[in-house]
This record gives C-alpha cells, sequence and structure tokens, in this order.
C-alpha cells in the first residue's frame, strides 16, 4: 500500500489499513512511506512490514524502487497518493491489480487496473470517509472508521521520564502545544497569543506546559516559551518520542497540522485551531474541540495570508483557555487518566 507522504493524511488513512486487515485476515500487508512518515506505522497490528525510503532525487534512485516492486511480486497496490509518479511505479513494478483515485488525467487512469471515482461529497466529508471510499464507497460501514496509533506501555514510559528530566512534577497536569503547521504561517494562531494562554494555564491552573514540535520551529518557539517553568522541547524530539509524549498529555492544543492529528488518534483531549482550511475535512477525528472564526475570506486554503489574518486574530486567548479548561474536565481525559495512571510509575 503506498501512504500519504504528510504527518496528518497517514493517519487519516489508517483506517484503509484496518478495513484490509479485517477483509483480508491472511494477506500480507507492506506500508510503502517516506522515511518522514513511517515511524507513525510503528507498533501497528495491521501492518506486516513497513517498506521506508527517502525521496527520490533522480532516475536511478526512482528505478530501484521500481525494481524492489519487481522482486517482491505484489499481487495488489493500493494507492492512497494522488500523483501520476506513484501510479507509474506500480505500473512498472508489475503490481498485478492497481487501485487508487482517478484524478482526472488520463494517464494515471490508464496505469491503475481500477480508477475509483472520487466521491461526489468529497469536499463535503472527512478526509478519512474518502480514504475508506477508495475500497468500496458501499462497505464503508462495515469498516472501522477511527485513526489510531499505537504507542508502547515502554514508550509512555520513556516519554514521562524526558519530561521529568526537564522538571515536570508527577502531581502537576501535563499541557502540550504544538504551535507549529507544516503547511505555511496562514495556518498558525498568533504566538504571542500561544504565549499569554500557556503562561495563563501555568499560573493559574499549576500545569507543565510542554511546547512540542519539528526543527523548522525551533525559531518560532524561541518567541512563546520564555516563562521559565514552560519546557521547550522544540526540535528535541525523535517521531516517536513526539508521539509518546502526546499520549500521555492531559489535554493538547494544536493549530490544524499533523501533531493535532497525533493527538486525535490517540485519543488525547484536544483544542484545535483553524484558520484558512476547511475543518469539515481535515478537523480531529473523531474527537476534538475545533474553534474556527469564519470571515469573508475563509476557507481561502492559501499558505501565506495576503491580509491581515482576520480568521486567526478572531480567535481570542481567553476562548482558548476556557476550551482547553473545558478539555481537562472531559470524561475522555479521565479515562484516559484512569489507564495511564498504570504507567506512572518512574
Amino acid at each position: 500500500m503506498r501512504m500519504p507522504n504528510w504527518l496528518g493524511d497517514l493517519i487519516m488513512s489508517t483506517p484503509v489499513l484496518m478495513a484490509l486487515r479485517k477483509c483480508l485476515p491472511n494477506a500480507h500487508i507492506t506500508a510503502l512511506c517516506q522515511s518522514n512518515v513511517a515511524d507513525l506505522l510503528l507498533a501497528n497490528p495491521h501492518v506486516d512490514k513497513i517498506w521506508n525510503y527517502n525521496k527520490p532525487k533522480n532516475r536511478h534512485e526512482k528505478r530501484a524502487i521500481i525494481l524492489e516492486l519487481k522482486e517482491k511480486k505484489f499481487d495488489t497496490g493500493v494507492l492512497l497518493t494522488n500523483s501520476i509518479s506513484s501510479a507509474w511505479w506500480f505500473f512498472r513494478g508489475n503490481v498485478k491489480n492497481r487501485i487508487g483515485f482517478s484524478n482526472n488525467i488520463d494517464i494515471r487512469s490508464i496505469l491503475l487496473s481500477q480508477a475509483v471515482s472520487f466521491p461526489k461529497n468529497r469536499k463535503n466529508q472527512h478526509l478519512v470517509l474518502t480514504y475508506l471510499s477508495l475500497l468500496g464507497a458501499n462497505k464503508q460501514d462495515v469498516f472501522h472508521k477511527l485513526p489510531e496509533l499505537y504507542v508502547t506501555e515502554k514508550e509512555k514510559i520513556a516519554a514521562k521520564k524526558i519530561l521529568k528530566n526537564h522538571g515536570w512534577a508527577q502531581e502537576q497536569k501535563i499541557i502540550g502545544i504544538c504551535p507549529g503547521a507544516a503547511f505555511g504561517t496562514a495556518k498558525r494562531w498568533l504566538p504571542e497569543r500561544f504565549r499569554a494562554v500557556a503562561e495563563k494555564l501555568s499560573r493559574e491552573d499549576s500545569a507543565q506546559i510542554i511546547f512540542l514540535g519539528n526543527k523548522s520551529e525551533i525559531e518560532l518557539s524561541k518567541t512563546i516559551c520564555q516563562a521559565p517553568q514552560i519546557i521547550n522541547l522544540v526540535g528535541k524530539t525523535s517521531l516517536r518520542e513526539l508521539i509518546s509524549i502526546i499520549s500521555v498529555c492531559d489535554v493538547f492544543l494544536a493549530n490544524d497540522s499533523g501533531p493535532m492529528h497525533i493527538a486525535a488518534a490517540l485519543q488525547t483531549p484536544l483544542v484545535a485551531l483553524f484558520g484558512p482550511t476547511d475543518a469539515t475535512v481535515s478537523r480531529p477525528y473523531p474527537n476534538g474541540k475545533v474553534i474556527q472564526r469564519h470571515v469573508s475570506c475563509s476557507p481561502c486554503h492559501r499558505r501565506e495570508c495576503p491580509h491581515d489574518h482576520a480568521c486567526m486574530k478572531a480567535i481570542g486567548v481567553d476562548e482558548v483557555y476556557e476550551a482547553l479548561r473545558e478539555q481537562l474536565s472531559s470524561p475522555l481525559r479521565q479515562q484516559r487518566t484512569d489507564s495511564l495512571n498504570l504507567i506512572n510509575h518512574p
């Protein structure tokens, strides 16, 4: 199976893996992933093998992937990406049955054995359901529709050790915050408002605030994490460490981003801030508090805002703070707290 290249998209596609395992319990399922997202599938019981690769830079590297596809002699290939190149790899790699969405480009449809039309309501339904429709729209009701990530007990214990080493006290609630977004700055709430919320939570709720993100967001985090009691782990964790830390958070705050989808898949209580993108298609699935203020130009889906970032400026500090406190008292958080208490030993 050719998996999506973005964190959030891959997470939203995981129900397809579960559906295939349910339909074909004896099949050997290989997930073909770019290296930047492959670790999301570690410990996933529906995958027999993770085939990760670096994005090919030239024709020789592309040819190497095609040759390996030929050697493995796959019976069926499911393409969750919509590019011509991925369909070409499967075609040239002699994958017998190639299933993918038709993107209205004739050459891609020719390369597929089964070219599936996108659902007519694609723009009005969640991407989780769109991915599942690739396996048959009339079968969706029997499929498990919840994105899932798998974290071992050992990883959860290691995550808490990391936090302890940075000053977290066992009795403190853990509030994770991810202020970045890979798509572009238009999706990011204002840094000074993230800082104000974090300081208010730390001061009034005696919570430990953890900022998380990738290396490209280090400079952004420096403008936010100025209070000494805040732990700044932006750019300091591996992907598996990031997942593990989010799994032990009592609540998580993020823009529309990959970490937002990680929290949703882990059932971590979540507040998600949306601006230029459409929450109907990419909101945290199935749970999570979404805050979005529609303005005249939204959703615009732009990477950079050409105006005054009105959609994000319309979201206030107090509103986000109250939403986080509400999530802290949610039944979902209590259920997770009960289970996490089993691994609270050092």
